[in-house]
């Protein structure tokens, strides 16, 4: 299952870990991985294209995280449109993708 992990400290969004694998099916024929992982390279890319210093990202096998290193409108829009692609994904395959908040 894929587990996403979104910390929030006064009211923005500081990181967000997208933790495991769905499992939905084979590594390369997974469709809920497939969706995460462009849902989470299209908003990194999106974010880096107006300022490379808004965040700072970690990727490594099955382990994503996100840092915010400047909340600002923009990222606060694209990180939530993200947090919400990810909750349509996980109203579709509860199984395979849960996403958690803390404070």
């Amino acid at each position: 299952m894929i587990k996403v992990i979104i910390s929030v400290k006064n009211n923005n969004i500081v990181k967000i870990n997208i933790l495991g694998h769905a499992d939905y099916d084979d590594y390369g024929k997974d469709i809920v991985c497939s969706s995460a992982s462009s849902i989470m390279t299209t908003t990194v890319n999106a974010i880096l294209m107006f300022d490379k210093n808004y965040i700072s990202y970690s990727q490594k096998k099955d382990d994503f995280a996100i840092i915010v290193r400047e909340n600002n409108e923009i990222v606060a829009n694209l990180l939530n449109n993200m947090i919400n692609l990810l909750r349509e994904l996980e109203r579709d395959y509860p199984k395979n993708i849960k996403i958690e908040e803390e404070n």
